[in-house]
């Protein structure tokens, strides 16, 4: 897991190419605001109060390419219902502070508006 980036990724860098193709200013890799402080936005345009997160469909459970391991499955069931579960949580308080949340998956292409800036509806885990 040492290997596993936390910014930077291959969607990260396209969608931050396509937000500047688009005339966009935004700032990488943010402490959720008014938030935990571990807690982070993959994208977020201050001006417009939109935060962005490009979700990796093993990480946050994509229906079509999320998959449980089968080595030490019950520790990686609880390990990936967390995540989704602190993912719902991080999408709650920043609406509440009045913050558009877009999550969209790691294998979407974010240059397509529809898959860059549809709203994604509350994600239940798989698992």
């Amino acid at each position: 897991m040492r290997r596993t980036r936390r910014s930077g990724t291959r969607p990260e860098i396209e969608l931050r190419r396509a937000l500047r193709r688009r005339g966009l200013r935004f700032v990488v890799d943010q402490p959720v605001p008014g938030g935990n402080r571990r807690r982070r936005v993959d994208v977020l345009l201050r001006g417009t109060r939109i935060a962005v997160f490009v979700d990796g469909c093993f990480w946050h459970s994509c229906p079509e390419h999320g998959h449980l391991p089968i080595a030490n499955r019950t520790w990686w069931r609880l390990k990936l219902r967390g995540i989704a579960r602190r993912d719902r949580d991080t999408d709650t308080v920043l609406t509440a502070m009045g913050w558009l949340v877009v999550r969209i998956w790691g294998h979407e292409d974010p240059s397509r508006p529809q898959n860059a800036w549809s709203m994604s509806p509350a994600r239940e885990s798989r698992w």
